[in-house]
């Protein structure tokens, strides 16, 4: 097996917080998969294959891959923001766990900037300190699941940065996880909207659990909701560094 297979993050939208390890990357490729808008994010050049697919083929998407680099392809599956974080990289090892054939390739996993960490750094510095990220699709967990964590989370006062909260096949999901919050004397926490983050479309909002609508929310919104001390200062908002 003469290929090799990266797995890249490509940030939250905007090519400066591309990273450099993964600009190269994607510059010596022959073979790049990946979600559709993410793929379209790479410029076509001669050499170079795109396959683009379904956001619900993920494995299909990881085993085709497997194969593109055993057979001597440069491949780099690339995912929006850190290819660790509820992306890519889980896809591929799984799919590499159900071929060993493949295991002796070399494989590598670049970082990105992910979404939470572009919207936090936008908002002012809400994961100051302790925080959690929770995906709140149930496409691949029980509502259950995400529940009983959302709970836990605002039991031990963790700020909690909520992934994929809204979208057209899960409606409800969003307007769920408030009344959650809520049911746990959330209500009065700030919670920053964050859409498009680095992109032209870019929006913050910042109101009360209390205040929140679920319609403020959609698939290309990061949503962080506070500890129970993060405060504003102006137009910032911010975890601060010692608990009382």
């Amino acid at each position: 097996m003469t290929g090799t297979l990266t797995i890249a993050g490509l940030g939250p939208g905007h090519e400066a917080m591309v990273t450099p390890e993964v600009s190269a990357a994607l510059a010596s490729a022959t073979d790049i998969l990946g979600y559709a808008p993410y793929v379209s994010r790479v410029p076509p050049r001669p050499g170079l294959r795109l396959h683009p697919s379904d956001n619900r083929e993920e494995l299909q998407r990881a085993s085709d891959a497997l194969r593109l680099a055993a057979d001597g392809g440069q491949v780099v599956v690339v995912s929006s923001g850190d290819p660790g974080v509820f992306a890519m990289a889980s896809a591929v090892f799984e799919a590499l766990e159900q071929a060993p054939q493949y295991q002796a390739l070399p494989i590598r996993v670049l970082p990105g900037v992910t979404a939470m960490l572009a919207a936090a750094a936008q908002a002012g510095a809400p994961l100051g300190h302790d925080f959690c990220a929770i995906n709140l699709s149930d496409n691949l967990k029980p509502w259950a699941v995400i529940e009983k964590r959302l709970r836990l989370a605002a039991e031990a006062d963790f700020a909690i940065a909520m992934y994929n909260p809204r979208s057209a096949s899960r409606p409800d999901g969003f307007g769920r996880a408030l009344a959650v919050l809520k049911e746990a004397g959330c209500g009065g926490r700030l919670v920053i909207f964050a859409r498009a983050i680095s992109s032209p479309e870019e929006r913050i909002e910042t109101v009360t659990v209390d205040e929140a609508r679920d319609e403020m929310a959609d698939m290309r919104t990061l949503v962080i909701v506070g500890n129970s001390q993060t405060r504003r200062v102006g137009r910032w908002v911010y975890a601060p560094r010692r608990v009382e």
